[in-house]
């Protein structure tokens, strides 16, 4: 029975192994804070060989990770809320340096008014900047998702840093039993790190790391384009990677989770409401009840939010007449949807358009129920 914090800790891919992250930056921030006390403590016991950068602040976290990423070194850290918002400006650097940087994301409420309870508005609130995005339902996924995280981030057609995203509260201070895989086994999933052959701070071979590009003439704006297209290529290339790494994965473990959309229940559902992360549990729990109740319903998990899985949902989604979409974040802009909705409306065709509903549910630590 281990805490999703201490499970997260645990399952970087660690040892004295070609697998390991070579450094850890991690400034804690509540409710990633006891996963942040893992880390510092299996790098003391020798349990993780990484070097711990003990800096001042989240802005400090990601810079360092930044230059040791590439330096070639396999990196990772956990933040969230007010940390989050604290490092925005190397979190926004981060894709376009096609830098394969791992972060768990213990996603939480924002701030005003003060709240450290669980939430998904800090994630969705930077879902558009680049990195890519996977939300865990178990204590079981979150380990074994991190893992593939760093298979994803790392392949040559993605080169993109990815956040592992877990409920605040309701998952990181949850208590599960889970299976540790092999350590071997890791390593030969994981392969041989590659984290700056695109870019390199190498003394041996100087070169310049994000010069000012783009401007009124010449090469620069033509170049600027040419970099934008090879970050967004590179996370719809991630679709297919992200399939690849949950079906190698489940084929060494026997633990099969679906790598961008997963239906429960939805072949003879009439309906179905769509859930991501940790509410996922509670949302089976109301469909079986429902069905016992002779309600033809079912629910659709999205694993993998961003890059958008377009495809995989609307292929969900037509198998029902209508859907209820569960949110716990908020979009000012839009009057009160997040991310959810607003991606899932935009990739309905015309006439699916009016045949989904919206339910703001557990902000703030607010309790959602079945009914």
């Amino acid at each position: 029975m281990m805490e999703r914090s201490y499970v997260t800790a645990m399952r970087l891919p660690h040892g004295g192994s070609k697998a390991k992250p070579d450094m850890v930056a991690v400034y804690p921030i509540t409710p990633q804070s006891s996963l942040a006390e893992y880390v510092a403590q299996f790098v003391a016991d020798g349990v993780i060989e990484a070097d711990l950068m003990d800096v001042e602040g989240e802005h400090s976290v990601l810079s360092v990770l930044q230059g040791a990423c590439l330096a070639g070194a396999r990196t990772y850290t956990a933040t969230c809320g007010q940390g989050l918002a604290f490092m925005f400006e190397p979190y926004f650097r981060t894709p376009p340096l096609r830098l394969p940087i791992v972060m768990s994301l213990v996603t939480r409420d924002g701030i005003t008014p003060q709240c450290v309870w669980g939430g998904q508005q800090d994630a969705m609130t930077v879902k558009e900047v680049g990195w890519i995005q996977m939300y865990c339902e178990t204590n079981q996924e979150i380990l074994d998702t991190i893992i593939m995280a760093y298979r994803v981030a790392e392949d040559r057609n993605v080169m993109l840093p990815v956040n592992v995203c877990h409920d605040g509260n309701y998952q990181s201070y949850g208590v599960e039993q889970v299976l540790l895989p092999d350590q071997e086994m890791v390593n030969g999933f994981l392969g041989e790190k590659n984290t700056n052959w695109h870019v390199a701070l190498d003394p041996e071979k100087p070169m310049g790391v994000d010069p000012l590009t783009g401007g009124a003439g010449g090469v620069g704006p033509s170049r600027f384009v040419r970099y934008r297209k090879g970050t967004c290529n590179g996370m719809q290339n991630a679709l297919d990677v992200i399939s690849a790494a949950h079906d190698e994965w489940a084929a060494l473990t026997g633990r099969q989770y679906a790598p961008l959309v997963e239906e429960y229940l939805l072949d003879d559902a009439d309906y179905a409401i769509i859930t991501i992360g940790g509410m996922t549990g509670a949302g089976k729990d109301a469909v079986d009840e429902m069905r016992l109740a002779g309600e033809n319903v079912g629910l659709i998990k999205i694993k993998t939010f961003r890059p958008f899985p377009q495809a995989a949902l609307l292929d969900a989604v037509s198998k029902v007449g209508a859907v209820g979409v569960i949110d716990r974040a908020v979009n000012f802009g839009w009057g009160c949807g997040a991310g959810i909705p607003g991606s899932f409306r935009g990739s309905l065709p015309d006439g699916k358009k009016d045949s989904g509903r919206q339910f703001y549910r557990g902000p703030g630590r607010r309790r959602y129920y079945h009914q």
